[in-house]
């Protein structure tokens, strides 16, 4: 029993020294470079920030192709509607019309959509189109390193959203979008916005301000 004791007892040692020098070693590397990664590159991914890459499987990632639009039109030719018993327009607004109609184009990063879209929500932004981009700005994107070899990133992928108004003031748009986007950092995004001669909603032939409206 007494080696049994001696080598329960180098035993202990080992496990309290490993345990105290480790733990003061992990305070030291929390306090100065920290133990993970920033909110911002757990949000995005690793996959973006440590190789620029949307997903490190993207060659596994299966595509539709002209399937997915197929299969959409055998879709739409089920449920279409005859000309003749579309819903009838009584009252069109023409070009020219006294109603401005205004886009905003909105480019910024993906892990901000979600405020975004609460954003324009409480402002009554109604709809949106949202696209997947990739770009870069006067920076030129990134240099990261890819497998232990540098390699320039320039393009990163961003999200656009395409929003049109009328009735709603377009600085309350704007506004609203820079303070739900803003970090301070490159890379924010940027905000287009151009005028509309017209719209026009194909299923009933309303113009202008109702095509925008979703009332029957």
């Amino acid at each position: 029993f007494k080696v049994l004791g001696i080598q329960s007892l180098g035993v202990v040692s080992v496990m309290a020294w490993v345990t105290i020098t480790m733990t003061i070693v992990f305070l030291v590397i929390k306090k100065t470079v920290g133990l993970r990664v920033s909110e911002i590159e757990e949000i995005n991914g690793l996959d973006i920030e440590e190789h620029g890459l949307a997903s490190g499987y993207a060659d596994f990632m299966p595509t539709g192709g002209a399937n997915v639009f197929a299969a959409a039109e055998a879709g739409e030719a089920a449920g279409r509607v005859p000309v003749e018993q579309a819903v009838t327009v009584e009252k069109k607004i023409v070009y020219g019309s006294s109603d401005k109609i205004t886009r905003l184009e909105i480019i910024f990063r993906q892990n901000k959509f979600e405020a975004l879209k609460a954003a324009m929500n409480e402002i009554g932004v109604t709809g949106m189109t949202v696209t997947q981009v990739i770009g870069c700005g006067m920076q030129k994107g990134l240099s990261e390193y890819y497998r232990g070899v540098p390699v320039d990133i320039q393009l990163l992928p961003k999200v656009k959203v395409d929003i049109v108004v009328c009735k709603l003031p377009v600085e309350l748009v704007v506004e609203t979008a820079k303070k739900a986007l803003y970090t301070g950092n490159i890379g924010d995004g940027k905000i287009f916005v151009y005028d509309v001669e017209n719209v026009i909603k194909i299923r009933t032939g309303e113009e202008g301000y109702n095509a925008l409206q979703d009332n029957e």
